[in-house]
């Protein structure tokens, strides 16, 4: 036999496919399971790169798979093919966007069929094609009649360049994706859809589903429920109230001041009474100019401003709190304000540390180890820095014990009593700063007086101005020394003694008030802790009126109802705009009349086909360039007969890949999107493989959308509401320099270059055999890596060479049984073992173990019946070779719809293992021992090895653990 050529095989057996029709999928196939393999569609951009291929080539390996296993395989393809990058091309080149399109999936289609996947080419499906997006524009009205779809103005992302909206995550870092313009915020008038009233189905489907955590969290995350509270304050001396919503009603008595999102109403409303108004217009006109995304990336550095004269009342305890505006603050969430509680929120806590706000603990946190008979004894502590030594104060007694200065206070002022403490106890005085640091209710021993206590302890951070004495005046039991530390020094010294955790709470108030000093720029030589500088758990009210000493969870609704709230839940998805002001997408099926307003375009019209028109361009001010298709644009309303006016917008891309796998079970119905019966025979889809950019996006829209059309009665009930039983991610390859792949960067691999050189088997064994591809990772292209690839398929075509009168390397001339010994049970474990693995999308270590079978193959020689299981073994990875040699065994039929290689189970069981020996839980022999020995003559066998014996020194073990399969362990 020739050498492995692998353009001739390949060219070959993708044009025998393609005529024999072999990958064409009958809805029904008798005796067989229908199974729906969906991989997300391609936007034909004229070239297959590198990512193209990581989302085809390997899931086809795992649909190859499910046909051997004797599946009715449905793996459909087709093309996104609205979107922006079409006009900018044809705008760039002066062709029309349909030509520009249409040429590149001619081209593509046959980057794709070198892939050497088996897609159903005949359910190909085109979102540009009339056909389809007369049933996108049919199910938008649906949506519209039933009130899903509306028009509204709405702030939206603006590129100034591109002349069009864009979603958030088309806007990186304050920039557009595409053309990287910077994005301005305005206001416009745009189409929508109420995903936000499928906000609660869409969280409880996700419980149903059999997805990965990560993909399910990612959804829950972006979706955003929040339950809690509705609150309305008072302004003083005005009869408005502001309304805020809020997670955490029990920290309401800890509310310091408001602040507003810069598009609140009430400021343009009250902006005669707001005394320094010129320069709060001037900080909300520079808020508009940044996008959500800027804002949001922008927190860490708080910026705001004060509604001078503008105070509203805490509604808990009747205090005048202050009023503020600051671009953290969203109006599109929650009520756009909200009460800063800066002791229990680290994003409030900055902006009044910034701006010197007040900073109130209303909840304490629990710490240490409740014991019995539990003496009472409130007091406080203080963490103290001297900062011309950058050196924290800490007490020592007689008996060693290091300590926050500090005691019990009474009935006397909190923070005098706890300075007078200080003071008695070690005689330092001269603070020249102070603030109320944390507050934690405490078990603890005291070790002085020998009594088991409780207390809600309060601790100070206070700063000397200089370490000198005053009056010492110290208990009997008070005997201190002064020690200047750095604080890990008393750290470790705590966490060495914290068997109780008596020292938990000093451990945390040492590191809070390293962190407050830290970010204040006073400490200059510590780092910043990865503790939480304010506590935003759960715990105990104080300074809470009559909530103090309730539980945060309990009090939660207690002071709702006293300040005469509501409960409310606020999610973060807001509705989804679909709005584009550019030409190459869906026309949006509606009419605008003077008179009857928005109206839905006769059913009898649909689809409203997209005019012909010369000049792509869009208007500066936000009009689409269909304005422009004067005739096209002037109707008559479907209500009135008045003359009326197209919707010049066209819908977002990902309306029309929210319901394709619908038409892919039924590509060619005039009469409906898909009939009722292919719906049944196929949804919902089995499994589902894509990129996780998509979770939050198109794998969020398209469930609401599906989940919509369930509601209105256009999919089947028995079905049920979820699209995608099954959703698996991949990762993503990179350049070979380990970064993403840029033209800009020199780093873009082309894959049509590596597949002329190594075959398109090379490349996708390859990409499958990169990394785990069900875990979302980044893996580094490596052209050595490749050669590897290759030099297996070599030598699996070597062992194929004619040797005597047989094919291959045989051991005889004839089929034998399967090999005996190691070789059998390695057959059956590889068996057992790329199965299991390419059901998991483990390809990597499948290929590895296909690897060490022809290893084995190779020493050991092959019969035909047996290199025939390594060829279906091979099959879905690389098709063409595995093909080519299927044939050239004799056999008529492709290898491709033969029956997955069972494996005999009594052969992958191990009949040895290495047993451990450990001696007092040290490891000090191993040996091989069958695998199915009793403890007996297993610690016979142990106690005979001289390793053992010399380890032992004559000592008898007074306990034998055995653990079967394991490990023996001797304890002396």
């Amino acid at each position: 036999m020739a050498s492995y050529d692998h353009k001739k095989i390949e060219k070959k057996w993708q044009k025998e496919w393609e005529k024999s029709e072999i990958y064409k999928t009958p809805d029904e196939q008798k005796s067989k399971d229908n199974f729906y393999a969906l991989v997300e569609f391609p936007y034909p951009s004229g070239n297959l790169h590198t990512g193209h291929w990581y989302a085809f080539s390997v899931p086809d390996i795992f649909t190859r798979k499910k046909r051997m296993e004797g599946k009715n395989v449905l793996f459909p393809i087709g093309f996104d093919a609205f979107g922006l990058p079409a006009e900018n091309a044809a705008i760039q080149r002066g062709l029309s966007p349909k030509k520009w399109t249409y040429e590149n999936m001619d081209y593509m289609r046959k980057q794709i069929k070198s892939i050497g996947a088996s897609f159903d080419w005949s359910r190909e499906v085109i979102t540009a094609d009339p056909e389809y997006y007369k049933w996108t524009q049919w199910i938008f009205l649906k949506f519209f009649e039933k009130g899903l779809a509306y028009q509204a103005e709405t702030p939206v992302n603006w590129c100034p360049k591109d002349k069009t909206v864009l979603a958030n995550e088309q806007v990186v870092g304050g920039h557009c994706e595409r053309c990287g313009t910077e994005v301005i915020q305005k206001n416009m008038k745009q189409w929508l859809l109420k995903i936000t009233d499928y906000a609660e189905k869409l969280l409880e489907g996700l419980e149903k589903l059999n997805w990965k955590d990560e993909i399910k969290e990612a959804q829950r995350n972006w979706i955003g429920k929040s339950e809690g509270a509705e609150i309305e304050f008072e302004i003083k001396d005005n009869k408005s109230k502001i309304k805020i919503f809020t997670t955490r009603p029990d920290t309401l008595f800890g509310a310091t001041y408001m602040v507003l999102a810069p598009e609140h109403p009430f400021i343009e409303n009250h902006k005669s009474q707001v005394t320094n108004y010129k320069e709060v217009e001037k900080y909300i006109n520079q808020a508009k100019k940044k996008t959500q995304l800027q804002r949001q990336k922008e927190e860490k550095e708080k910026t705001g401003i004060e509604l001078k004269s503008i105070k509203a009342i805490n509604p808990a305890n009747n205090e005048e709190i202050s009023v503020w505006v600051a671009d953290y603050v969203f109006s599109g969430y929650g009520t756009g304000a909200i009460m800063a509680v800066p002791a229990h929120d680290e994003r409030d806590f900055g902006f009044a540390k910034k701006f010197k706000l007040p900073v109130k603990h209303v909840i304490a946190w629990e710490s240490g180890s409740k014991r019995e008979r539990e003496e009472r004894r409130d007091g406080g502590c203080a963490v103290i820095f001297d900062h011309q030594k950058q050196k924290y104060a800490f007490g020592k007694t007689p008996e060693g014990i290091l300590d926050l200065f500090g005691g019990g206070v009474g009935n006397e002022d909190l923070t005098r009593g706890i300075k007078r403490e200080i003071e008695e106890e070690s005689g330092l005085h001269d603070f020249v700063s102070e603030e109320l640091l944390d507050e934690a209710l405490v078990h603890y021993f005291n070790y002085k007086k020998k009594v088991p206590r409780l207390a809600r302890a309060t601790c100070l951070l206070l700063v000397l101005g200089s370490d000198k004495l005053g009056k010492i005046a110290q208990e009997d039991h008070e005997d201190y020394k002064i020690l200047w530390l750095d604080p890990e020094e008393a750290i470790s010294y705590w966490e060495e003694r914290n068997k109780d955790s008596d020292y938990t709470h000093w451990i945390r108030f040492l590191k809070r008030g390293v962190n407050w000093l830290v970010m204040a720029g006073i400490d200059t030589t510590n780092k910043l802790y990865p503790e939480p500088t304010v506590h935003t758990g759960k715990g105990i009210l104080v300074n809470s009126g009559k909530f103090d000493g309730m539980d945060s969870e309990n009090a939660k609704w207690k002071i709702i109802k006293f300040v005469s709230g509501k409960k409310a839940i606020q999610y973060r998805l807001r509705d989804w705009v679909v709005s584009r002001q550019r030409y190459w997408g869906a026309p949006i099926p509606i009419i605008h009349c003077t008179k009857d307003g928005a109206a839905a375009a006769p059913e009898k019209d649909l689809p409203v086909l997209l005019p012909e028109i010369k000049d792509y361009k869009p208007y500066d001010d936000g009009k689409s360039p269909l304005a422009k298709a004067g005739k096209w644009l002037k109707v008559k309303c479907p209500k009135c007969g008045g003359e009326a006016e197209r919707e010049t917008d066209t819908l977002d891309t990902f309306v029309d890949s929210s319901w394709y796998f619908l038409r892919y079970c039924d590509p060619i119905n005039k009469k409906e999107f898909a009939s009722s019966a292919k719906m049944k025979t196929w949804m919902p889809v089995d499994l589902y493989s894509g990129g996780a950019e998509h979770t939050t996006m198109h794998l969020l829209y398209s469930r609401f959308w599906f989940k919509a059309m369930f509601d209105l009665g256009l999919i089947p009930k028995e079905l049920g509401d979820e699209p995608y039983k099954e959703r698996r991610n991949r990762g993503i390859i990179l350049g070979p320099d380990g970064q993403k792949m840029s033209k800009s960067k020199g780093n873009v691999v082309d894959p049509d270059e590596y597949v002329a050189k190594f075959g398109a088997d090379t490349v996708r064994m390859y990409l499958a055999f990169i990394g785990p591809y069900n875990e979302v990772g980044s893996y580094p292209w490596n052209p050595q890596a490749i050669l590897g690839i290759r030099r297996f398929l070599d030598r699996v075509w070597k062992i194929a060479s004619p040797r005597s009168s047989t094919l291959g390397v045989f051991e005889d001339s004839t089929p034998s049984v399967l090999p005996r010994g190691d070789s059998a049970r390695l057959l059956n474990k590889t068996i057992n073992k790329v199965g299991d693995d390419i059901e998991e999308f483990h390809f990597n270590t499948a290929i590895s173990a296909l690897m060490m079978l022809l290893n084995e193959m190779e020493k050991a020689g092959v019969s035909s019946e047996n290199f025939s299981v390594f060829l279906k073994l091979l099959a879905p990875f690389a098709p063409h070779l595995a093909e080519e040699l299927w044939s050239k065994l004799g056999n008529k039929n492709s290898i491709h719809f033969e029956l997955w290689p069972e494996y005999n189970p009594k052969l992958i069981e191990e009949t040895t293992f290495e047993l451990i020996v450990q001696i007092n839980g040290k490891v000090r022999d191993k040996f091989e021992v069958p695998a199915d020995i009793l403890e007996a003559e297993a610690t016979h066998l142990t106690l005979e090895r001289e390793k053992v014996k010399l380890a032992l020194e004559n000592k008898k073990p007074r306990r034998i653990i055995f653990i079967p399969k394991r490990l023996i362990s001797l304890v002396l």
